[in-house]
């Protein structure tokens, strides 16, 4: 992975975009793709889509999502304590004691949510796990009328963000669910040698994936492509209590997941699986028995239906202040995009 791309995706991981509340990251997409695309535009839903060759016929759409689980600001009550409703899917347990960030339009608010001292848990409250509606937002604020000139209700929250690299290439943050896929795809746009591409190729930051895949729905239907991969994160099997006899052997660090199964086109992953062998990109093979919960699961059926792959970068603790991520996965991700798109035949035929 390059400097520039590097910095990149720092800048991804350290701006705010909970679903809904993307406009600031995608500020960031447009600035990046614009000197290597041949257009960017942004879609009334919020999706940035970027191309090359957009005059052509044939259109692959390369897909991934950059919004991320957060909160939103529900209730302020008198003492100037925030109480907050869920972006996402969220393990309660995850935020207590966290840092967390309120994007107001002022700028960022910092906050702490609070849970009651353990020694002043009862014996029962200490074997339960906590709710979300119990937890609250401390901002430091001395009452309700103090705490509502900071911050307004429909606020989106989210953790801490940043960028921690550790050994062995593996990098932690929050939000690496996908920020990862959306650099992926993005950096394979960038990759992509023009002289051997025959087709129009659309890289797209879609939106609001954590709450029902939405943004891949609406662009999947404006693009109208023959065919797309949607690239994401997926559960990394290498850490301990994950089972791998349900969620297979997948590990940090051995390449991009190429996934079969009936959300996948099985020509499209028989081509991504010849364009990792013939360039030498490590890869690993997953199973999906049924469409699992990614945009490849809305864009296959789109329109008359768009036959479509499935790339995943291995990650640990999803949904976590502490997602896991491998460069290597994410860097041999990209490079087997743009190898895909490179040999895509004119001709080619993707009916089963």
């Amino acid at each position: 992975m390059d400097a520039t791309a590097l910095e990149f995706f720092k800048q991804l991981l350290q701006t705010p975009s909970p679903s809904g509340y993307e406009s600031p990251l995608q500020t960031v997409v447009r600035q990046y793709v614009a000197p290597f695309a041949d257009s960017v535009r942004t879609d009334v839903h919020g999706n940035v889509i970027a191309a090359i060759n957009p005059e052509s016929p044939l259109r692959l759409m390369l897909a991934g999502h950059c919004d991320q689980i957060g909160l939103i600001v529900q209730h302020i009550d008198d003492d100037g304590f925030l109480y907050i409703q869920p972006i996402g899917g969220w393990d309660p347990t995850m935020l207590i004691g966290q840092r967390m960030h309120i994007w107001t339009q002022e700028g960022p608010v910092l906050g702490v949510i609070g849970r009651k001292p353990i020694h002043l848990l009862t014996e029962e409250e200490r074997k339960q796990v906590p709710k979300l509606k119990e937890l609250w937002l401390d901002i430091g604020a001395a009452n309700k009328e103090e705490a509502a000139k900071l911050v307004r209700i429909g606020d989106p929250v989210t953790l801490e963000l940043g960028f921690h690299e550790l050994r062995n290439q593996r990098a932690v943050g929050a939000a690496m669910d996908d920020k990862t896929g959306l650099w992926v795809v993005v950096e394979a746009l960038r990759r992509i040698d023009r002289s051997k591409l025959r087709w129009g190729v659309y890289a797209v930051s879609t939106v609001q994936e954590e709450v029902g895949l939405r943004g891949a729905r609406t662009s999947a239907f404006g693009i109208d492509p023959q065919v797309a991969v949607a690239v994401d994160v997926t559960f990394a099997t290498d850490s301990p209590g994950v089972e791998k006899k349900e969620e297979g052997d997948i590990r940090l660090g051995r390449g991009p997941v190429v996934y079969r199964g009936p959300n996948m086109n099985p020509k499209v992953v028989e081509l991504l699986i010849a364009a990792a062998e013939r360039h030498q990109i490590p890869f690993q093979l997953g199973a999906a028995g049924k469409p699992p919960g990614t945009d490849a699961n809305v864009i296959q059926i789109s329109r008359a239906g768009v036959a479509t792959g499935l790339v995943s970068v291995p990650n640990r603790y999803m949904h976590s202040p502490v997602e896991m991520v491998c460069l290597d996965d994410m860097d041999r991700a990209a490079e087997l995009l743009a190898r895909f798109a490179e040999a895509l035949d004119p001709d080619a035929a993707f009916t089963p």
